[in-house]
């Protein structure tokens, strides 16, 4: 009990919010490193050192492109999976945006989008730095929450028989490329990174890259493919089967309870996995690997109007209706059917973004807060269980302790994880809202009031653990836009001595209330505000000169939430008139 009311404490301004804490049968227990639940094609899972990056880790933007088409040729049946939904290109896409309250935020201005007549949107960025070289990542909006209850695993492995056993793909062998691919929770990503030409001959590169990522969606699915990707994906599940990843699972279990990420997760199962043919594989593949369920990310030392033709030539003949016509196995086909029909009825990927895996999230807001309704889980349950709450064959045992009301209107949902591996105390407490996309000047200035408040408090508990004896080993507080979870994560992450952790939790508590309770100094937000601005004229700094990795990995994650793509001297004039008229007050309204 005395746990709970120093949780509550930490909850006070929401209405529901799961916490994990971790001990051994002897004492409280430490986790002391947590990566992404991201399998990757190179064996096991990306990510590394202990973060809460690793846990989770308008107008159109150029072609004046008109609404897709999602079926070409009329001689085929419609595919069973292609409904209508949003454009995953989002702020770059050819969807009615919706009118901001403020002054809409600019675009970069040589970022170019598009979306082929069969469906497939892309965007394209020049970038020279380094240059003679570019990046082009296919990214497939499906990943292992997508799967049904008989095909967990699935999405990963079918990762690997449609890249890793690529014969185009390995033709890009010996000129200087690097090639890979990984599955999450919503999406699968297929990547290769290459010279503009090849080292002896000086042809082209960009159309053998191309190939290899549309061979991935043309994908033959041959037994001895199969088996050798079968294997590797075995061999995977035996590196991943550490104390770190069991109690990562207990997390994401218990962060997301009321949805069906508490049940896919990317690695599968195994005895499923062992058992799958051909026609399974091929299944799942030509469900989902289809064109209006892809995105095509091209960045790097490319002419946008040569790449916007070879995207044509490379990509333009595949079409949903032939993939759909290649699903043999029938019940599969309907169940799938069935699955998609109820995303785009009502789910985070149908309402917000069409990245976002195909969920429905207990939202953790003050009561008053106006969210879309088509964001809220109905009370009375909904026709298809896309949350995955009813029991099922190939569930796991857990036990989870029950929602607790701690004050009228505030829960709290705690779960206590305990191993004997583990030597120390941990405690992780979260928190769920909706992403606010970031598309003008007044979401924007709500954006840094929310980086103030956290940059202040995360210096607090810094603080308080400077001493020769601290009370906590370890403590972070931070707020996240995952396209991953399809929601916004607030996170308190602290690690302690197993004899410490009531003085670590009243600690951290504290100072996480009294930032709620009492704000912020005008010296710390005017300190702080001087660091984003010092941040930004950086970032301008560099201007042409950022690397393709890192522009595609902002560019990958500002188009999946919905928010708007700038140039790093966009950013930096939009930072400083947000900035000039930031409040106090402002900065207050985002710490409680």
């Amino acid at each position: 009990m005395r746990i709970s009311s120093a949780i509550s404490m930490a909850v006070a301004a929401t209405t529901a919010a799961p916490v994990v804490l971790s001990y051994t049968s002897s004492s409280w227990g430490m986790q002391t490193t947590r990566s992404a639940m991201v399998m990757n094609s190179s064996g096991g899972k990306s990510g590394g050192s202990f973060s809460l990056t690793n846990l989770f880790g308008g107008e159109s933007g150029g072609g004046g492109q008109s609404a897709p088409t999602l079926r070409g040729n009329k001689n085929m049946e419609p595919h069973p999976s292609v409904l209508p939904h949003i454009s995953p290109l989002n702020r770059l896409g050819p969807d009615k945006q919706k009118p901001t309250s403020s002054e809409p935020l600019p675009i970069h201005p040589l970022v170019r989008s598009g979306t082929l007549p069969n469906g497939l949107p892309y965007v394209i960025l020049p970038n020279k730095s380094p240059p003679g070289r570019f990046e082009a990542h296919l990214q497939v909006f499906s990943g292992s929450a997508d799967e049904l209850e008989p095909q967990q695993g699935i999405a990963h492995l079918t990762e690997h028989v449609a890249y890793m056993g690529s014969r185009k793909r390995e033709l890009l062998f010996g000129t200087g490329s690097q090639t890979n691919a990984y599955t999450d929770f919503h999406h699968t990503v297929f990547y290769a990174v290459c010279p503009v030409q090849t080292p002896r001959g000086g042809a082209p590169m960009l159309p053998m890259a191309l190939d290899a990522l549309v061979d991935v969606m043309e994908a033959r699915v041959e037994s001895s493919r199969l088996e050798k990707e079968r294997a590797a994906v075995l061999s995977e599940m035996t590196m991943v089967n550490t104390i770190e990843y069991r109690v990562e699972c207990q997390i994401l279990s218990t962060l997301h309870r009321e949805n069906r990420l508490a049940k896919r997760f990317p690695i599968g199962k195994e005895k499923l996995i062992r058992t799958w043919n051909t026609d399974d594989v091929k299944s799942w593949h030509r469900t989902h690997y289809r064109p209006d369920n892809v995105l095509l990310y091209l960045v790097g030392d490319v002419d946008p109007d040569e790449a916007e033709r070879v995207i044509a030539e490379k990509f333009g003949r595949v079409t949903a209706e032939k993939q759909g016509s290649e699903i043999k196995l029938k019940e599969i086909k309907e169940q799938a059917k069935d699955l998609a029909k109820a995303v785009v009825s009502g789910s985070v990927k149908a309402a917000q973004s069409w990245h976002y895996p195909p969920v429905r999230h207990d939202w953790c807001v003050e009561a008053e807060a106006e969210i879309d309704p088509k964001l809220i889980i109905p009370a009375d349950s909904l026709e298809y269980d896309i949350n995955l709450q009813k029991s099922y064959p190939l569930d796991e045992d857990v036990f989870f302790l029950k929602t607790e009301e701690v004050v009228p209107g505030k829960k709290i949902r705690p779960h206590i994880y305990r191993h004997e591996l583990l030597q120390a105390f941990s405690m992780h407490l979260f928190s769920k809202r909706p992403v606010e996309p970031t598309v003008d000047l007044g979401s924007f200035r709500r954006s840094l009031a929310r980086r103030v408040a956290l940059a202040a408090l995360q210096i607090r508990l810094n603080v308080g653990g400077r001493s020769d004896d601290p009370a906590f080993t370890f403590v972070e507080f931070n707020q996240l836009d995952s396209a991953r979870e399809g929601c916004a994560v607030c996170s308190l992450d602290m690690t302690a001595e197993p004899h410490k952790w009531k003085e670590a939790i009243f600690k951290s508590l504290s100072e996480i209330r009294k930032l709620g309770v009492f704000g912020v100094t005008m010296g710390e937000m005017e300190r702080y505000a001087s660091s984003l601005m010092t941040d930004a004229e950086q970032l301008a700094a560099q201007g042409d000169r950022i690397q393709h990795g890192d522009q595609l990995a902002y560019l990958m994650e500002t188009v999946a939430n919905g928010h708007t793509f700038m140039s790093p001297e966009q950013s930096y004039h939009v930072t400083a008139r947000a900035l000039s008229s930031l409040t106090l007050e402002d900065v207050n309204i985002a710490a409680r």
